[in-house]
């Protein structure tokens, strides 16, 4: 079992930046792919980006390409989401997730673990 703890939210103007950091308990933290995901009020939860157990591919949604970077570093059991130029549109809960199996976690049903998320809230 995986339990993973995010951090990092807060509020920030539009066109800022934050970093979000996601910590897992247990041994086997390289052993899962990871994902982010975001739900802002009255939306469905969305996949923002994930990583595979290397690190070496990355994969991000479409609305938030080329602003967010994911990254992980498993001597650390952390995975990372960077935000770069932040929109309005992106205030939301925004949650880590170990997948259930070998590849990314990219929707609901793939994901194994959750945690509680962290909100990230940006003003206009």
């Amino acid at each position: 079992q995986v339990q993973l703890v995010e951090s990092g939210g807060g509020l920030v103007q539009a066109g800022g930046s934050l970093r979000l950091s996601c910590v897992a308990s247990g041994r086997t933290f390289s052993s899962y792919a990871m994902g982010w995901f975001r739900q802002a009020p009255g939306k469905e939860r969305e996949f923002v980006a994930g990583i595979t157990r290397s690190g070496i591919t990355t994969l991000n949604g479409d609305s938030v390409k080329g602003r967010f970077t994911i990254s992980r570093d498993n001597a650390k059991n952390a995975v990372y989401l960077q935000l770069n130029s932040l929109k309005p549109e992106d205030t939301a809960v925004y949650y880590c997730a170990a997948g259930g199996g070998a590849g990314i976690p990219t929707t609901y049903s793939r994901v194994g673990y959750w945690g509680k998320g962290t909100l990230v809230t940006v003003s206009s």
